[in-house]
């Protein structure tokens, strides 16, 4: 059995329904509740490079604390958006799933269907 992780958010939509794709496939995944258990910079680097993402990519920049922090006027690097993202978890892109296979970003929620 693969071990799957899910990086996830129970008031999300999204994040909810690639929790259940997954449980309907018989798979009952690692649920992280990332705004809780926060990631590290270490695990949000490791994390880019496995999505194949850069933080830009990552972070939610319509958030209100993305403006509040002046990352939309900054021309933010990398480290600040990850240093935001450990400070501010509710900045970071959600549902974020991993598996032997690789990791993708549930939006839609069927992305995770290639790596299940």
């Amino acid at each position: 059995m693969m071990t799957i992780t899910i990086w996830h958010n129970p008031r999300c939509s999204k994040s909810r329904e690639t929790l259940k794709l997954i449980e309907d496939k018989g798979i009952t995944p690692r649920v992280r509740l990332y705004l809780e258990d926060t990631p590290t910079i270490t695990e949000l680097r490791s994390a880019l490079g496995k999505l194949n993402l850069t933080a830009q990519q990552l972070v939610r920049s319509k958030e209100a604390i993305f403006k509040e922090l002046g990352l939309n006027n900054s021309g933010a690097d990398e480290d600040m958006l990850l240093a935001a993202m450990v400070e501010h978890p509710k900045l970071i892109e959600r549902p974020v799933v991993f598996s032997p296979k690789g990791a993708v970003l549930g939006r839609p929620p069927e992305n995770v269907l290639e790596i299940l």
